[in-house]
């Protein structure tokens, strides 16, 4: 079943449900109207034994052939004494018995409806009824073959009708199908044009609002994000090649310098020297660049433990005192913080290092509670960001205009963004009202 093409099992779904259906409304029809011509043939006789009981009081004959109460082959009557002998009866009964001893012993008591496969001289099922009267028992009858004519009709009708009423319902069913997948199919010939040199394409959605029209508008939703992303790689290739290729083209130059001739010692130790700062600064690349790519597959590992962010900011002034500049901690009593040390020290240090890099020479780290947070801020009084890059300072690779010509990858504050994610917390970077730049981390407690 599950091989079947989408549109044939829904088709199919749709035709047994339908079969179930027509046949359980079918058979409902069918016991309704036997139910219906039974209570209407006993009604029937009700009425007949009323009216011959009074053609009975009266001392008329049922053998009269021009009776209005009595049909020639459809009904018949016949009067019968207590001791079981015929008094009157119709002519194609013939005076032979209806009832036997324990019929007329019930009979005799109350009215009773008997059904008989047969009666003298019809060859045809009857109902009877049986009532008492003064004389004895009067017993009225009519065959059912009526009421079997008209079943047999319906029964008729239900096997004719009902495989054609079913085709008919399996042939709008399978169009249904087909035009309620026909905007799926038009999504996927689309799906299959589409490929990751146009991916600016989206799929047709139908303008109906339903489910496949919801599937439509998520499926490009999708596509928006694998394109973004895919983007944003590209990109990072990019950008991490631009960052590469420099340290690498300066490692290659001092390195061919040294093996020219004629060199001193202490030229050699120059070229030797420059090499190995840009060796570690193709290190430090390589190192953010893995944690940037540990934190895209959420596997950056974190050791969680209490810190009280006071000796973390007091941690990174120690480290960078020997800077050019002024540091200085604003400290505060704060709750401490489940993070993890290393890491959180990382991330200040890289704000610190950025304003160090780019802002003036006083440098001020402070911490402070908001809203079940706590908030690490690094402040310094330089320009501050341009406003159109406020925007984007946490992105990889992204630099400022005026801090192309500087040393730097353009990855520290992306590297504070991705450990404030990891802590369950944010990054945030504005511009200070007298002037200078405020760049902090907010972490949950």
């Amino acid at each position: 079943m599950s091989r079947f093409p989408l549109r044939l099992r829904l088709t199919i779904v749709f035709t047994v449900a339908m079969a179930i259906v027509l046949t359980g409304a079918g058979w409902f029809l069918y016991v309704r109207v036997a139910s219906d011509l039974a209570r209407g043939l006993d009604q029937s006789l009700r009425s007949r034994a009323q009216d011959v009981s009074a053609l009975v009081r009266d001392r008329g004959s049922l053998r009269a052939t021009g009776s209005p109460l009595i049909e020639r082959g459809e009904s018949f009557a016949e009067l019968i004494r207590t001791d079981g002998r015929v008094l009157d009866s119709s002519p194609s009964l013939e005076r032979h018995g209806l009832l036997t001893s324990g019929d007329l012993a019930l009979a005799r008591r109350k009215p009773v409806f008997f059904d008989r496969p047969s009666v003298p001289g019809l060859d045809e099922p009857a109902r009877l009824l049986a009532i008492p009267v003064r004389r004895g028992v009067l017993v009225v009858g009519a065959t059912r073959e009526n009421r079997a004519e008209t079943l047999r009709s319906l029964r008729s009708a239900f096997l004719i009708g009902g495989p054609v009423a079913l085709l008919l319902t399996a042939l709008g069913g399978f169009f249904l199908a087909g035009a309620a997948l026909r905007p799926i199919e038009a999504m996927r010939r689309r799906a299959r044009e589409i490929s990751t040199s146009s991916l600016d394409e989206r799929l047709p959605v139908p303008a109906t609002g339903d489910e496949v029209a919801r599937l439509g508008e998520t499926l490009n939703e999708m596509l928006a994000r694998i394109e973004d992303g895919l983007a944003r790689e590209r990109r990072f290739v990019a950008d991490a090649s631009h960052e590469l290729r420099s340290p690498l083209a300066l490692v290659k130059t001092e390195l061919e310098l040294a093996l020219h001739q004629g060199r001193s010692p202490e030229e050699l130790r120059e070229a030797i020297e420059s090499a190995a700062a840009e060796t570690d600064r193709l290190a430090r690349i390589a190192d953010d660049l893995l944690l940037l790519a540990r934190s895209e597959q959420g596997q950056l590992p974190l050791q969680l433990e209490p810190l009280r962010v006071g000796e973390v900011l007091q941690t990174v002034v120690g480290r960078f005192a020997p800077r050019n500049g002024e540091l200085s901690v604003e400290p505060d009593e704060l709750p401490p913080v489940e993070a993890d040390r290393l890491r959180l020290e990382q991330a200040v240090g890289n704000m610190v290092d950025n304003a160090l890099r780019h802002g003036g020479r006083d440098v001020t780290l402070a911490a402070a509670a908001r809203g079940g947070s706590v908030e690490l801020h690094v402040l310094d009084d330089g320009a501050g960001f341009p406003p159109e890059f406020l925007g984007h300072a946490f992105e990889r690779f992204s630099r400022a205009a005026e801090a192309r010509g500087r040393a730097g990858s353009g990855l520290g504050l992306a590297i504070v963004e991705t450990v404030a994610r990891a802590h369950r917390g944010s990054a945030h970077a504005a511009n200070r009202p007298q002037g200078g730049a405020d760049v902090w981390i907010s972490l949950p407690f």
